[in-house]
């Protein structure tokens, strides 16, 4: 048996992954044709509501199969937007992921309603229809569902619940631009849709940005103005802005961005899901590892991957197992337990308005998930080095660590 590195040994990879290349010449020339305009014609074609942002908003209603689709400035003020959009009453509850980023939470407590965290369904760190009956209330009014990792969420159940209980249900496909589910986008299943489109995501539109989408016209202009402090979009003779809400404007420069990150994407989809398989079907030949893969009638765009273990088979935990990865130049995290309803925000004094208390939440099914997994890193930019040399390590702690 070879010796770990943890142990003394040589690791399989001394050298750092490569990095992600996301923005390139396209997006340069892009950007700089917007400000030779803006020398010729003025500042304001780096402003916000114009061509670039117009014409991306469109393609990425097209990319979805149709309907209607406005940037703003973030994946947080995406929901933010989708939530006011929905016109939730206030003091309602939102059912939201128990697993998601804290922009897919606080929002439900800014539109002053009380965020009620599922448990996920068992075995997922996404949320599963079972778990979200059991939350429901005569308060409950919407369903926040994220698509953790790229894996959709089992929706048709959720849709189901969901209509059975006359409840919005908002989508977050931070983590899943291009995932299907059964043939259909995410983002498309529930009532709207918010996208993050900062850096990290599978395409950008600079540093930061966002996309709501709906495939209803009346949501779609409500959308438009809660984006933007309450303008009258869709509306004669208004008489000024008709509702109350931030400014959460995307502009031209990222919407430049975001139409050459949009055209680029169904490759950077390709790539990933090619890469992901070849880890899948490598780890076939392994006894107590496995990456999780897409169920059967779903596409996943693998934001990330997840190792599964079979810990009755393995005589070491995820913590020890995880360092002994990182020894052999494997980058990997135990778990991906992000659970916003329990971080220090919730009990701040004036996190929520009077009259919401948020209880303490227990998550069993999460916490169990949680500790048959390891997450390890993925994207378009690895080679079939970094796969072989994943597959190599973990071949080797198996070796050293089954039972």
């Amino acid at each position: 048996m070879t010796k770990l590195a943890m142990d003394g040994g040589s690791p399989v990879r001394t050298d750092p992954f490569p990095p992600r290349k996301l923005f390139g010449r396209e997006e340069r020339e892009a950007v700089t044709a917007l400000f030779d305009r803006a020398e010729t014609e003025g500042h304001t074609v780096l402003g916000y509501n114009g061509p670039e942002e117009e014409a991306y908003c469109r393609e990425f209603a097209e990319f979805l199969g149709g309907g209607f689709a406005d940037g703003v400035n973030s994946g947080t003020n995406a929901v933010y937007v989708a939530l006011r959009a929905m016109e939730v009453e206030p003091l309602s509850e939102v059912i939201v992921p128990a697993i998601t980023d804290p922009g897919g939470a606080m929002p439900v407590a800014l539109c002053n309603c009380l965020p009620v965290p599922s448990d996920g369904a068992p075995g997922s760190y996404n949320i599963g229809a079972e778990q979200i009956a059991q939350r429901i209330t005569d308060k409950t009014r919407a369903i926040l569902v994220a698509h953790i990792a790229g894996i959709p969420a089992d929706m048709d159940p959720i849709l189901e619940l969901a209509k059975k209980k006359n409840l919005l249900v908002i989508e977050d496909c931070a983590q899943a631009h291009g995932a299907k589910y059964k043939g259909k986008f995410v983002g498309t299943l529930g009532d709207a849709a918010a996208f993050s489109t900062m850096f990290g995501k599978h395409h950008a539109t600079g540093g930061q940005g966002g996309v709501v989408f709906t495939k209803n016209e009346r949501m779609y202009w409500r959308i438009r103005r809660y984006a933007d402090r309450g303008k009258p979009f869709g509306l004669e003779n208004a008489g000024g802005n008709v509702v109350p809400s931030l400014n959460c404007n995307m502009d031209e420069l990222h919407a430049a961005i975001g139409r050459v990150q949009l055209r680029k994407l169904p490759g950077i989809i390709q790539r990933r899901r090619r890469l992901a398989k070849q880890l899948i079907d490598g780890c076939k030949m392994l006894q107590t590892m496995r990456i999780l893969e897409e169920p059967a009638d779903m596409e996943a765009v693998y934001w990330f991957l997840l190792l599964q273990l079979d810990r009755p088979r393995l005589n070491v935990d995820v913590e020890t197992l995880t360092r002994a990865l990182q020894a052999e130049g494997i980058a990997a995290t135990a778990g991906y337990f992000h659970v916003p309803m329990w971080a220090p925000w919730v009990k701040h004094p004036h996190a929520f308005a009077p009259g919401l208390h948020p209880r303490e939440w227990t998550l069993p099914n999460i916490r169990a998930t949680d500790a048959d997994f390891i997450k390890l890193p993925l994207h378009e930019d690895f080679t079939r080095r970094e796969v072989d040399d994943i597959l190599t390590a973990l071949k080797k702690l198996e070796s050293a660590y089954r039972k």
